[in-house]
């Protein structure tokens, strides 16, 4: 279990509640599939994934971009208890979907650099200490149902 301190919990919280999970949803799940090119194979019915601006421009992956960082969203309301929140799709994600969870780390690690992007000079170490910590527990929760 992650731990984290009443700092990192306000640091966390106070920038997410920025956050355009839309706009930076799709940005993420692209840039996730443009670096890790491996990645597509899970989303094969998302159609025109042949290029960085076929990617970039999918509606799809942007629809389920916002998906991700909704539920990203849920387990920040539930830092202290994210194996729980996450359960259920880490469940789906190993059972049905067979995902890689090291994709788990690579798409928090993604959403750590538009993050940055995002908010440049606010992105302090300190902010972004505490978002890998929560991306580390998120990926770690995520991949907790896999045998």
């Amino acid at each position: 279990m992650v731990h984290f301190t009443a700092e990192e919990k306000v640091a966390v919280v106070s920038l997410w509640a920025r956050v355009n999970v839309e706009l930076v949803g799709g940005e993420v799940l692209g840039r996730l599939l443009v670096v890790y090119p491996w990645t597509q194979r899970f989303f094969d019915s998302f159609g025109n994934l042949s290029s960085e601006s076929a990617i970039m421009g999918n509606p799809k992956v942007k629809a389920h971009g916002k998906k991700v960082l909704n539920s990203f969203s849920d387990g920040l309301k539930n830092l202290d208890n994210l194996k729980g929140t996450f359960a259920k799709l880490s469940e789906l994600h190993c059972d049905q979907l067979h995902v890689d969870p090291e994709n788990f780390k690579l798409l928090g690690n993604v959403l750590v650099c538009v993050l940055a992007r995002h908010f440049g000079k606010e992105f302090t170490p300190q902010v972004q200490g505490a978002f890998q910590k929560v991306v580390a527990g998120v990926a770690n929760a995520l991949a907790h149902k896999y045998h």
